[in-house]
Protein backbone atom coordinates (compact mmCIF):
# COMPACT_ATOMS: atom_id res chain seq x y z
CA UNK A 1 0.00 0.00 0.00
CA UNK A 2 2.91 2.40 -0.29
CA UNK A 3 3.88 4.66 2.32
CA UNK A 4 0.47 4.27 4.11
CA UNK A 5 0.29 0.85 5.73
CA UNK A 6 -2.85 -0.19 7.37
CA UNK A 7 -2.49 -3.31 9.84
CA UNK A 8 -5.13 -5.66 11.04
CA UNK A 9 -8.27 -5.62 13.15
CA UNK A 10 -7.35 -4.22 16.46
CA UNK A 11 -4.08 -2.55 15.18
CA UNK A 12 -3.22 1.19 14.76
CA UNK A 13 -2.42 2.42 11.09
CA UNK A 14 0.92 3.78 10.25
CA UNK A 15 2.20 6.27 7.63
CA UNK A 16 5.45 7.02 6.60
CA UNK A 17 5.75 10.91 6.24
CA UNK A 18 9.25 12.71 4.96
CA UNK A 19 13.01 12.08 3.43
CA UNK A 20 13.76 10.94 7.29
CA UNK A 21 11.19 8.26 6.47
CA UNK A 22 9.21 9.09 9.56
CA UNK A 23 6.55 6.77 10.59
CA UNK A 24 3.69 8.25 12.78
CA UNK A 25 0.04 7.00 13.31
CA UNK A 26 -2.45 7.87 10.69
CA UNK A 27 -3.54 10.90 12.97
CA UNK A 28 -2.24 12.87 15.90
CA UNK A 29 -3.03 15.48 18.61
CA UNK A 30 -2.57 18.66 18.56
CA UNK A 31 -1.91 19.63 22.17
CA UNK A 32 -2.31 23.62 21.70
CA UNK A 33 -5.91 23.83 23.15
CA UNK A 34 -4.98 22.39 26.70
CA UNK A 35 -2.49 25.75 26.74
CA UNK A 36 -3.57 27.93 24.39
CA UNK A 37 -6.19 29.73 22.29
CA UNK A 38 -8.68 28.49 23.67
CA UNK A 39 -11.18 29.14 26.51
CA UNK A 40 -8.92 29.25 29.19
CA UNK A 41 -11.68 28.19 32.04
CA UNK A 42 -11.84 24.75 30.76
CA UNK A 43 -8.70 23.94 30.95
CA UNK A 44 -6.96 21.33 33.79
CA UNK A 45 -3.16 19.90 33.37
CA UNK A 46 -4.45 17.00 35.03
CA UNK A 47 -7.17 16.13 32.60
CA UNK A 48 -5.52 17.23 29.74
CA UNK A 49 -2.20 14.70 30.80
CA UNK A 50 -4.94 11.95 30.25
CA UNK A 51 -6.19 12.90 27.27
CA UNK A 52 -2.46 12.79 25.97
CA UNK A 53 -2.66 8.95 27.17
CA UNK A 54 -5.58 8.17 25.47
CA UNK A 55 -4.85 9.49 22.74
CA UNK A 56 -1.44 7.58 22.59
CA UNK A 57 -3.47 4.46 23.70
CA UNK A 58 -5.98 4.88 20.66
CA UNK A 59 -2.59 5.47 18.19
CA UNK A 60 -1.89 8.87 18.26
CA UNK A 61 1.64 8.57 18.46
CA UNK A 62 2.50 12.08 16.64
CA UNK A 63 2.01 14.33 19.26
CA UNK A 64 2.00 18.37 18.25
CA UNK A 65 3.15 21.34 20.46
CA UNK A 66 5.09 24.41 20.41
CA UNK A 67 7.21 26.68 22.58
CA UNK A 68 4.93 29.46 21.98
CA UNK A 69 1.72 27.75 23.39
CA UNK A 70 1.28 28.88 27.00
CA UNK A 71 4.26 30.04 26.47
CA UNK A 72 6.12 27.18 27.48
CA UNK A 73 3.39 25.44 29.52
CA UNK A 74 1.94 23.31 27.07
CA UNK A 75 5.57 21.90 26.40
CA UNK A 76 5.75 20.89 29.92
CA UNK A 77 2.78 19.29 30.02
CA UNK A 78 3.97 17.03 26.96
CA UNK A 79 6.94 16.59 29.02
CA UNK A 80 5.22 15.51 31.79
CA UNK A 81 3.65 12.11 29.68
CA UNK A 82 6.57 11.77 27.89
CA UNK A 83 9.05 11.03 31.29
CA UNK A 84 6.64 8.12 31.11
CA UNK A 85 5.99 7.35 27.71
CA UNK A 86 8.54 8.69 25.48
CA UNK A 87 8.55 5.56 23.43
CA UNK A 88 5.07 5.43 22.70
CA UNK A 89 5.52 9.35 21.00
CA UNK A 90 6.52 11.14 17.82
CA UNK A 91 7.31 14.33 19.28
CA UNK A 92 6.81 17.59 17.16
CA UNK A 93 7.63 20.83 18.44
CA UNK A 94 8.25 24.45 17.06
CA UNK A 95 10.43 27.50 17.17
CA UNK A 96 10.75 30.72 15.73
CA UNK A 97 8.03 33.00 17.91
CA UNK A 98 8.23 34.90 20.99
CA UNK A 99 5.30 35.51 22.75
CA UNK A 100 4.97 39.17 24.61
CA UNK A 101 2.71 41.20 25.94
CA UNK A 102 -0.09 41.63 23.44
CA UNK A 103 1.90 40.60 20.79
CA UNK A 104 3.71 37.57 19.13
CA UNK A 105 6.91 38.16 16.95
CA UNK A 106 9.38 36.32 14.89
CA UNK A 107 12.68 35.32 15.79
CA UNK A 108 14.97 33.14 13.31
CA UNK A 109 18.20 34.09 14.34
CA UNK A 110 20.45 31.30 14.02
CA UNK A 111 22.24 31.08 18.33
CA UNK A 112 17.88 31.98 19.39
CA UNK A 113 16.93 28.84 17.38
CA UNK A 114 19.64 26.50 18.67
CA UNK A 115 18.81 28.40 22.38
CA UNK A 116 15.08 27.57 22.04
CA UNK A 117 16.06 23.72 21.04
CA UNK A 118 18.19 23.19 24.41
CA UNK A 119 15.00 24.64 26.27
CA UNK A 120 12.32 22.35 24.56
CA UNK A 121 13.96 18.99 24.93
CA UNK A 122 14.84 20.16 29.12
CA UNK A 123 10.84 20.98 28.94
CA UNK A 124 9.82 17.71 26.73
CA UNK A 125 11.91 15.48 28.52
CA UNK A 126 13.35 13.95 26.31
CA UNK A 127 16.70 13.51 24.31
CA UNK A 128 15.94 13.95 21.17
CA UNK A 129 12.57 16.13 19.06
CA UNK A 130 11.47 13.76 16.06
CA UNK A 131 10.47 16.78 14.39
CA UNK A 132 11.33 20.15 14.77
CA UNK A 133 9.30 22.72 12.88
CA UNK A 134 10.02 26.66 11.83
CA UNK A 135 6.76 28.13 12.99
CA UNK A 136 6.96 31.40 11.05
CA UNK A 137 10.20 32.86 9.48
CA UNK A 138 11.97 35.71 10.75
CA UNK A 139 11.64 38.56 8.11
CA UNK A 140 14.60 40.20 8.71
CA UNK A 141 16.53 36.81 8.98
CA UNK A 142 17.05 34.69 5.59
CA UNK A 143 15.23 31.69 5.49
CA UNK A 144 18.36 30.15 4.94
CA UNK A 145 20.08 30.95 8.09
CA UNK A 146 17.40 29.72 10.57
CA UNK A 147 16.65 26.54 8.44
CA UNK A 148 20.84 25.66 8.61
CA UNK A 149 20.97 26.44 12.14
CA UNK A 150 18.28 23.73 12.41
CA UNK A 151 20.03 21.44 10.13
CA UNK A 152 22.97 21.84 12.60
CA UNK A 153 20.85 20.57 15.29
CA UNK A 154 19.90 17.47 13.58
CA UNK A 155 23.87 17.01 12.84
CA UNK A 156 23.86 17.13 16.78
CA UNK A 157 21.85 14.20 17.43
CA UNK A 158 19.21 16.71 19.27
CA UNK A 159 16.52 16.70 16.34
CA UNK A 160 15.52 13.41 13.81
CA UNK A 161 13.86 15.55 11.08
CA UNK A 162 12.70 19.16 10.21
CA UNK A 163 9.43 20.65 9.24
CA UNK A 164 8.07 24.37 7.91
CA UNK A 165 4.42 25.80 8.80
CA UNK A 166 3.03 27.71 6.28
CA UNK A 167 2.86 31.21 6.40
CA UNK A 168 -0.40 32.98 7.08
CA UNK A 169 -2.61 32.11 4.32
CA UNK A 170 -5.60 35.01 5.06
CA UNK A 171 -3.22 37.38 3.96
CA UNK A 172 -2.19 36.15 0.82
CA UNK A 173 -6.31 35.75 0.10
CA UNK A 174 -6.71 39.67 0.28
CA UNK A 175 -3.51 40.40 -1.37
CA UNK A 176 -5.00 38.18 -4.11
CA UNK A 177 -1.87 36.07 -4.41
CA UNK A 178 -2.17 32.19 -4.50
CA UNK A 179 -3.53 31.17 -1.09
CA UNK A 180 0.07 29.37 -0.22
CA UNK A 181 2.56 30.98 -2.72
CA UNK A 182 4.38 32.47 0.05
CA UNK A 183 4.77 28.79 1.70
CA UNK A 184 6.12 27.16 -1.81
CA UNK A 185 8.58 29.89 -2.25
CA UNK A 186 10.07 29.66 1.28
CA UNK A 187 10.07 25.32 0.79
CA UNK A 188 12.01 25.45 -2.83
CA UNK A 189 14.74 27.97 -0.47
CA UNK A 190 15.36 25.48 2.53
CA UNK A 191 14.82 22.83 0.27
CA UNK A 192 18.48 23.98 -1.03
CA UNK A 193 19.79 23.60 2.67
CA UNK A 194 18.20 20.84 4.35
CA UNK A 195 15.70 18.11 3.43
CA UNK A 196 11.96 19.12 4.33
CA UNK A 197 10.37 16.03 6.49
CA UNK A 198 6.86 17.73 7.16
CA UNK A 199 4.89 20.97 6.14
CA UNK A 200 2.09 21.92 8.46
CA UNK A 201 -1.11 23.89 7.20
CA UNK A 202 -4.74 24.66 7.61
CA UNK A 203 -6.55 22.04 5.60
CA UNK A 204 -10.11 20.58 6.62
CA UNK A 205 -13.35 20.45 4.59
CA UNK A 206 -14.05 23.79 5.16
CA UNK A 207 -10.52 25.51 4.73
CA UNK A 208 -9.06 23.28 1.24
CA UNK A 209 -7.07 25.57 0.16
CA UNK A 210 -3.98 23.66 0.63
CA UNK A 211 -5.01 20.74 -1.98
CA UNK A 212 -4.36 23.37 -4.68
CA UNK A 213 -0.82 23.82 -4.66
CA UNK A 214 0.79 22.47 -1.02
CA UNK A 215 -0.86 19.22 -0.64
CA UNK A 216 0.13 18.36 -4.02
CA UNK A 217 3.96 19.89 -3.86
CA UNK A 218 4.47 17.70 -0.74
CA UNK A 219 3.31 14.69 -2.29
CA UNK A 220 5.51 15.13 -5.22
CA UNK A 221 8.97 15.34 -3.69
CA UNK A 222 7.88 12.47 -0.64
CA UNK A 223 7.03 14.97 2.01
CA UNK A 224 4.87 14.58 4.78
CA UNK A 225 1.92 16.90 5.43
CA UNK A 226 0.76 17.96 8.66
CA UNK A 227 -3.46 18.54 8.31
CA UNK A 228 -3.60 21.75 11.06
CA UNK A 229 -6.96 22.46 12.28
CA UNK A 230 -8.80 19.58 10.81
CA UNK A 231 -12.39 19.88 12.43
CA UNK A 232 -12.38 23.82 11.68
CA UNK A 233 -11.87 24.82 15.24
CA UNK A 234 -14.44 22.60 16.17
CA UNK A 235 -17.31 23.63 13.85
CA UNK A 236 -17.04 20.24 11.73
CA UNK A 237 -17.71 18.47 15.35
CA UNK A 238 -21.51 19.48 14.65
CA UNK A 239 -20.91 19.83 18.51
CA UNK A 240 -21.63 24.03 18.32
CA UNK A 241 -24.51 26.01 18.26
CA UNK A 242 -24.74 29.45 16.33
CA UNK A 243 -24.64 32.17 18.52
CA UNK A 244 -23.59 30.70 21.61
CA UNK A 245 -20.54 32.92 22.17
CA UNK A 246 -17.03 32.32 23.13
CA UNK A 247 -15.21 33.68 26.00
CA UNK A 248 -12.87 36.69 25.42
CA UNK A 249 -9.59 34.96 25.42
CA UNK A 250 -10.89 32.06 22.55
CA UNK A 251 -9.74 32.64 19.37
CA UNK A 252 -13.16 31.70 17.77
CA UNK A 253 -14.62 35.21 19.65
CA UNK A 254 -12.82 37.37 16.97
CA UNK A 255 -12.76 34.51 13.79
CA UNK A 256 -14.73 35.79 11.10
CA UNK A 257 -16.27 32.18 11.03
CA UNK A 258 -17.43 32.20 14.41
CA UNK A 259 -19.99 35.22 14.04
CA UNK A 260 -23.83 34.12 14.80
CA UNK A 261 -24.66 34.93 11.11
CA UNK A 262 -21.41 32.85 9.82
CA UNK A 263 -21.73 29.89 11.87
CA UNK A 264 -25.76 29.97 10.69
CA UNK A 265 -24.94 29.93 7.49
CA UNK A 266 -21.90 27.60 7.78
CA UNK A 267 -24.45 25.02 8.75
CA UNK A 268 -25.05 23.19 5.66
CA UNK A 269 -21.66 21.73 5.44
CA UNK A 270 -22.40 19.87 8.96
CA UNK A 271 -25.30 18.53 7.81
CA UNK A 272 -24.03 17.56 4.88
CA UNK A 273 -20.98 15.47 7.06
CA UNK A 274 -23.88 14.64 9.36
CA UNK A 275 -26.00 12.58 6.37
CA UNK A 276 -22.22 10.75 5.40
CA UNK A 277 -21.78 9.98 8.82
CA UNK A 278 -25.32 8.38 9.35
CA UNK A 279 -24.58 5.88 5.80
CA UNK A 280 -22.20 4.39 8.76
CA UNK A 281 -23.79 4.30 11.44
CA UNK A 282 -25.29 5.50 14.55
CA UNK A 283 -22.02 5.79 16.14
CA UNK A 284 -20.24 7.83 13.43
CA UNK A 285 -19.64 11.37 13.75
CA UNK A 286 -19.42 14.26 11.54
CA UNK A 287 -15.90 14.91 13.17
CA UNK A 288 -14.87 11.50 12.26
CA UNK A 289 -16.26 11.80 8.17
CA UNK A 290 -13.75 15.20 8.23
CA UNK A 291 -10.77 13.88 9.34
CA UNK A 292 -11.63 10.11 7.63
CA UNK A 293 -11.76 12.51 4.00
CA UNK A 294 -8.27 14.02 5.02
CA UNK A 295 -7.01 10.76 5.19
CA UNK A 296 -8.30 10.20 1.47
CA UNK A 297 -6.60 13.11 0.35
CA UNK A 298 -3.07 10.97 0.02
CA UNK A 299 -0.93 8.63 2.49
CA UNK A 300 1.36 11.49 2.99
CA UNK A 301 -1.73 13.38 5.14
CA UNK A 302 -2.06 13.38 8.78
CA UNK A 303 -4.06 14.80 10.50
CA UNK A 304 -3.35 16.79 13.76
CA UNK A 305 -6.72 17.79 15.49
CA UNK A 306 -6.73 19.63 18.56
CA UNK A 307 -8.46 18.78 22.04
CA UNK A 308 -8.14 18.77 25.97
CA UNK A 309 -10.50 16.04 26.46
CA UNK A 310 -10.28 12.84 26.66
CA UNK A 311 -13.81 11.68 24.64
CA UNK A 312 -12.81 14.08 21.41
CA UNK A 313 -9.35 12.10 22.02
CA UNK A 314 -10.38 8.37 21.26
CA UNK A 315 -13.24 9.37 19.07
CA UNK A 316 -10.87 10.87 16.73
CA UNK A 317 -8.31 8.39 16.48
CA UNK A 318 -11.17 6.26 15.37
CA UNK A 319 -11.76 7.60 12.71
CA UNK A 320 -8.96 5.90 11.29
CA UNK A 321 -10.44 2.83 10.59
CA UNK A 322 -13.41 4.92 8.65
CA UNK A 323 -13.21 4.19 5.34
CA UNK A 324 -15.27 6.89 2.93
CA UNK A 325 -16.46 5.69 -0.81
CA UNK A 326 -16.01 7.33 -3.68
CA UNK A 327 -19.65 8.62 -3.67
CA UNK A 328 -19.04 9.93 0.23
CA UNK A 329 -16.12 11.84 -1.52
CA UNK A 330 -18.28 12.98 -4.02
CA UNK A 331 -21.10 14.34 -1.99
CA UNK A 332 -18.34 16.17 0.62
CA UNK A 333 -17.28 17.70 -2.37
CA UNK A 334 -20.38 19.27 -3.79
CA UNK A 335 -21.01 20.94 -0.27
CA UNK A 336 -21.29 24.67 -0.53
CA UNK A 337 -17.69 26.57 0.28
CA UNK A 338 -17.83 27.89 3.84
CA UNK A 339 -18.13 31.81 4.25
CA UNK A 340 -16.65 34.11 6.91
CA UNK A 341 -17.42 37.66 7.75
CA UNK A 342 -14.82 38.42 4.72
CA UNK A 343 -17.06 37.42 2.09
Amino acid sequence: MGSEEREGSGQVERRRIGAAALEVGAIGLGCMPMSWAYTASQRSGEHSERTVHTALDAGASLLDTADMYGPFTNELLVGRVLKERRADAFVSTKCGLLVGDQHIVANGRPGYVKRACDASLRRLQTDVIDLYQLHRADPEVPIEETWGAMAELVAAGKVRALGLCAVGARAQRRAGAGMHDATVRQLERVQQVFPVSCVQAELSVWSPDALEALVPWCASRGVGFLAAMPLGNGFLSGTLTPGQGFEPDDMRARHPRFTAEMMAANQPIVAGLRRVAQRHGDEVTPAQVALAWLLAQGPHVVPVPGTKRERWAAENCAAAGLPLSPEDLAEIAELPPARGSWD
